[in-house]
Parts: structure tokens; sequence; C-alpha cells
């Protein structure tokens, strides 16, 4: 008799347990399509303003500095989106959010491909961001919860690469639509694409188990989900429960946000905020700016673009730090990410007028610096226990977002200085040392032991 068997048998099925248990199921690996989907089609959205940005130059007639409230709108979206979607999952559920938030940056990234003027497309930005801060972190933590422990880290890490994908396919496709269809079919695609996926969402995208069995679900719904995974081990079962390998709150929170900012955890959460805060002050810093400063270097926009395109598609390492973090320490794994991101950045401020050596310098710091980035949400799902779960993965992407925001005005105001093409570079790397100092900290105030898991306690 198998352990899922004979919890069955006393005292219902443990959920985790089966999907511990049982192979990666086909229905599985749709929602992990689903999820990589939606992050995708975030990454293609986010970096698309900045692959416009010298269209919208040149169109507008505006500044650099001016246009930074553009480059940021939908960031600060990102970072209110974020925030509010947290705690409405871990009260209404995964899927709810997820949907709603889906239809909300399609609608308003198509609506922004018609803007007149910068005003209006600033505004639509940010709507824009408000959809998509909020779809993020609820498709990291459905994913994670449906993963199985030994391969949580590395599947969770997989689905999070269509995000630096996204953002480079979003270049590459720019590249080529900008001169033939103009900038605003940049937009419109990045608007028509989700509300196709949005109808795939409806109909195929479960709710989380752990969060229907966290909040009392009745057991038909939850059976019917499960036994698309576990098939006739379910048949029958009328209870089902969960155990957390988490500590729980001593205070017993009953907010999510409660849980984030508990005793033990609120060092931990502060620390990840910080890196993931750090982490996008580096992103959208070159994001946003690298066609821009790679023209003034003296490369045409094309190819500007597509040596910036470069950048992010290097998130697809991530899935080896998953494979690690699954083995060794996810924190210390991060960490030297960080150190490695800092240097590599400062290494493209030294290539300038040298093509070949800018290539290889720009998709070495994107694999490094986007892998350690894309990791982050994997290591907050498995930080949080199931009742805090999604707010922790929300707000530690929406304060990040305020990284994205100041990196963006990084550039701006190092350019109005009239620092040198190097020397922005040297500024930007700064944010991964401090990140990886962050890691480090938070390795050494984790509420679990070292060297193992806390005890399971009882989740009915």
């Amino acid at each position: 008799m198998t352990s899922v068997q004979k919890d069955a048998a006393a005292a219902g099925v443990n959920v985790q347990t089966l999907l511990n248990e049982h192979p990666f199921s086909g229905f599985q690996w749709v929602i992990f399509a689903l999820c990589f989907l939606i992050v995708l089609l975030d990454g293609f959205d986010t970096a698309a303003i900045g692959y416009i940005a010298p269209s919208l130059i040149g169109e507008w007639g505006v500044s650099k500095p001016a246009l930074a409230p553009v480059l940021s709108a939908a960031l600060f979206g990102l970072a209110a989106g974020a925030l509010f979607s947290g705690p409405l999952a871990d009260r209404l559920g995964r899927k709810t959010v997820l949907v709603g938030s889906v239809a909300v940056f399609a609608v308003s990234c198509l609506a922004s491909g018609f803007s007149p003027d910068i005003w209006t497309l600033a505004m639509l930005r940010f709507v824009t961001g408000l959809g998509l801060g909020a779809a993020m972190p609820n498709a990291v933590t459905l994913m994670s919860e449906y993963c199985p422990d030994s391969r949580r880290a590395t599947l969770t890490n997989a689905m999070f690469c269509g995000f630096p994908l996204g953002a480079a396919f979003g270049g590459f496709l720019a590249a080529w639509m900008i001169p033939h269809f103009g900038w605003r079919s940049v937009l419109i695609l990045g608007g028509a694409a989700p509300l196709l996926l949005l109808v795939a969402l409806i109909v195929l995208l479960p709710e989380s188990v752990r969060h229907m069995v966290a909040n009392n679900y009745p057991a038909e719904r939850i059976r019917k989900v499960l036994a698309r995974i576990a098939g006739d081990a379910v048949q029958g079962v009328q209870r089902f429960v969960m155990t957390e390998s988490k500590p729980q709150p001593e205070s017993r929170a009953s907010s999510g946000m409660g849980v984030v900012l508990s005793r033990e955890y609120r060092v931990g959460s502060i620390m990840l905020w910080i890196a993931y805060f750090m982490g996008l002050v580096i992103f959208y810093a070159l994001m946003n700016w690298m066609p821009v400063l790679f023209k003034e270097a003296g490369l045409d926009p094309k190819t500007g673009t597509l040596v910036a395109a470069l950048f992010p598609l290097g998130g697809v390492g991530a899935v080896l730090f998953g494979w690690l973090m699954d083995r060794f320490n996810a924190n210390r794994i991060i960490a030297i990410g960080y150190a490695l991101t800092a240097a590599s950045i400062w290494w493209i401020g030294q290539t300038a007028g040298h093509l070949g050596w800018l290539v290889v310098a720009v998709f070495l710091a994107g694999t490094i610096m986007n892998t350690a980035q894309s990791s982050m949400p994997a290591l907050a799902a498995a930080y949080y226990p199931t009742r805090g779960r999604a707010t922790g993965v929300a707000w530690m992407l929406g304060i990040g977002r305020f990284g994205g925001i100041a990196g963006s005005f990084l550039v701006a105001e190092l350019s109005a200085r009239q620092l040198g093409f190097s020397e922005i570079f040297a500024v930007v790397a700064i944010p991964g040392v401090i990140a990886m100092a962050a890691l480090i900290i938070k390795q050494y105030s984790s509420p679990e032991p070292q060297g193992g898991a806390a005890p399971a306690a009882p989740l009915h």
C-alpha cells in the first residue's frame, strides 16, 4: 500500500503526497503551458515600450527625460497590480484573479496601440500594468502549487522563462514590425494575443488544489481536479488534507499579509523585496535604455535593437538554476548569480566600439542576470506557507516593480548628468552587489533550520 492509499484509508488523501508520488501528468503540463504563455505575453508587453522608445522620440519629438514617465507608467501599474492581487488571490483563488488580470492587460494594451498622444499612452500603459502585475505572481503561485516537491523550483523556473523569452521575442518582432508597420503594431499584437489566450484560461485552467484544500472547497470539486492527475487513486475519496512543511506563524495570522509580515517571516520578506527590487533596477534600466544608449554609441537603430534583444533571451538559464535550487541551497545559488551579474554589466560598458565583444557581453550579462532574477519567484513561492504564498510572491514582485521605476529614471538622470557609456553601466552594476548581500542575510534569518525542513504541520 502506498503512502497515498494509507492516507486515504486513515484520514483522506494528502494532496501534496499525491502530487509527489504520481508522474507529472498531461493535465499538469497543460497548466504549465497556460502559465508559461501568460508570463510570455507579460514579458512581451513589459519590454515592448523599450523597443518602441526610439520611434516615439522620433514621431512625437520628445526628449529622453520626457519619455521616462511613459516608460515607467506600466511599472507603477505593475507594482499596484501585484500588491493588490496577492491578498485577493489568497482570499478568492488564483484562477479568478488570473482570468481577470489577463482580460485587463489585453484590452488596455490593444487600446494603447491607438493612442493619439504621449499622455494617453502613459495612462493606458498604467492600466496595462495593473493587469500584468496581477497576472505574473498568480501564474507563478498556481504553477508551484501543482508541482511535486522534488521538481518545484525546476518546473517553476522553466515556466517563468516565458518572461525573458517573451521580452526577447518582442525585440526581434519589433525590429521587423516597426519598419514595416510602425510602432503601434507592436502594442496591437501585444493586446490581441492575450485575448485569444483568455478563452483557453477560462476553459482549461483549474483552481489551485492546495488553495482549495486550505479554504475548505467541496471534496467533489477537489476530487474532479485531482482525478485528472492521479486517476483512480482519488476515486470515492470524501476528504482531502494537506501538510505544510513551512513554519506556521505563532500568531496564526489569518491573512496572507499577516503571514508575510509575521515575526517568523518578516526579515526574509524584506530581503526578498530588496533583492528583487535591485534586480529590476538593472533589468529595466537596460531594457528601456539599451537601444537608445547603443544608438548614441554609434550603432544604427536596427542593430541596436537586435543586440539589446539578446539581453532578455539569456533568461532561459533559469532552468539550470531551478535544477540547482532543487538540490542545493537556493539562496546561495541565486546570490552567486547576482554577484556575477554585477561583473558582467560592468563589462558591457567596456565594449563600446567593438560590436563583436558587445554582442558577447550583452548575451552573457543577460544570461546571468535574467537567470538569477527569473529564479526569485520560485524562491519566494518555496519560502511561504500556502495561506500566505500568493501574497508573498505578489508583494515581492510588487515592491520589486518600484526598482523597475527607479531603473528607468536612473539612466535618464545619468544621461542628463552627461555620464559616459562605460560610467552608466558601472553605476547600473552596483544593485547586483546589493541583491547578493540581501540574499545572504535572508539565508541566515530564514525560519527554516539549516540542513532540513521544518516539521510538517497538518492543514485540513
